[in-house]
């Protein structure tokens, strides 16, 4: 396993096992003070479960979990220095937004008016003062992100677990939250570990990103590195890449799966290739004149809006990925079965040792 970080007496050092018969998870986290590092994956990768396990709701099978030096695998949830945000938030329906906030001081000791007076600090800090007295049924999904987030750094926790924290609010609300999470996260002192689907979340808020696929981390590294040099189809798909693998000669890439590619960098051995689907060009006949290095023949096996463009799905030599506007698939004729003929420079592709 490559740790996140170098090993530390403060902060988080961890190796999290947990066996579930048909599932085990195995996977090594280390993140000094400051450090806000991003859990991504595909659906049942085991992100969710490395959070549990490190908030003491999911038994260690092997490993070790150490917090500023402290290990923690016999300590009981209640009594970790971690504080949580759950995606649904789970806020008290019966208490006000304060004394949600003040509950987490309330259970590490502090009397009742300590706890509120915390809470009534924390919520300031939020910009949710004039929302103390109100029931969580009566705040916006984003005011309420924001006292679920208070309540967990009101116990000045060592920890912060952030539970896919975006996920239940809309897209402008989600826009408006997210920025406000980040100066959060920027002026938290301690070890933040978020998980999250959203790759722009993960962009955004993260300083490390750590991706685990089948309880297995297959890369980690900071979020342009990884960006730019994916090493799974999942990644790539995650950044927007169509990605390859295969043999460099110089120039030359002979894929794994699939025909020889022309690349700018020149490198020997095996390499990964990576270029986005914008870089691609269609052509309904073969083009004469070309000045492109690659040309394949291909199948369009779908269509799909992608943000203000369509995407082409395609089939054949090599399977790819293109982005075109509206009025050019008009021009082009496109529909599922249609033979088109992909271009692409090599000056638009970057090679990498894999």
């Amino acid at each position: 396993m490559t740790a996140v970080g170098a090993p530390a007496t403060a902060g988080l050092d961890c190796r999290l096992v947990v066996d579930r018969g048909s599932f085990r998870l195995d996977v090594t986290l280390c993140a000094a003070p400051g450090d806000v590092v991003a859990l991504l994956g595909p659906n049942g990768a085991g992100k969710t479960t490395a959070l549990r396990a490190l908030a003491g709701l999911v038994p260690l099978a092997e490993g070790h979990l150490r917090l500023d030096g402290e290990a923690l695998e016999r300590t009981a949830p209640e009594s970790r220095p971690v504080g949580v945000v759950f995606q649904d938030y789970l806020l008290f329906p019966h208490l006000s937004a304060l004394d949600n906030v003040a509950f987490g001081p309330r259970c590490r000791g502090a009397t009742k008016a300590q706890a509120r007076a915390r809470a009534a600090v924390w919520l300031e800090r939020m910009g949710l003062t004039e929302h103390a007295a109100a029931k969580p049924r009566r705040l916006s999904g984003g005011q309420a992100q924001r006292v679920a987030l208070a309540r967990a750094l009101a116990t000045h926790p060592r920890l912060l677990l952030l539970d896919e924290p975006l996920a239940a609010l809309d897209a402008r609300t989600r826009l408006e939250v997210r920025a406000g999470l980040r100066r959060h996260l920027a002026a938290f002192e301690a070890v933040a570990v978020l998980v999250t689907h959203d790759p722009l979340d993960a962009m955004v808020l993260a300083d490390r990103l750590v991706v685990v696929e089948h309880g297995q981390v297959v890369q980690e590294g900071a979020p342009s590195d990884i960006a730019r040099h994916p090493r799974t189809e999942y990644i790539a798909q995650l950044v927007g890449l169509n990605l390859y693998r295969g043999r460099a000669d110089g120039h030359t890439v002979r894929l794994d799966a699939g025909p020889s590619l022309t690349t700018a960098e020149e490198l020997s051995g095996p390499v990964f290739v990576a270029f986005p689907p914008s870089a691609v060009t269609l052509h309904r006949a073969r083009p004469a004149g070309s000045s492109a290095r690659n040309l394949w023949r291909c199948e369009v096996a779908g269509l799909e809006t992608h943000g203000d463009q369509i995407r082409a799905d395609l089939g054949g030599e090599l399977p790819l990925a293109a982005d075109l506007t509206t009025v050019a698939a008009a021009e082009l004729e496109l529909h599922p079965g249609a033979t088109v003929w992909a271009t692409l420079k090599a000056a638009q592709t970057h090679a990498y040792p894999a």
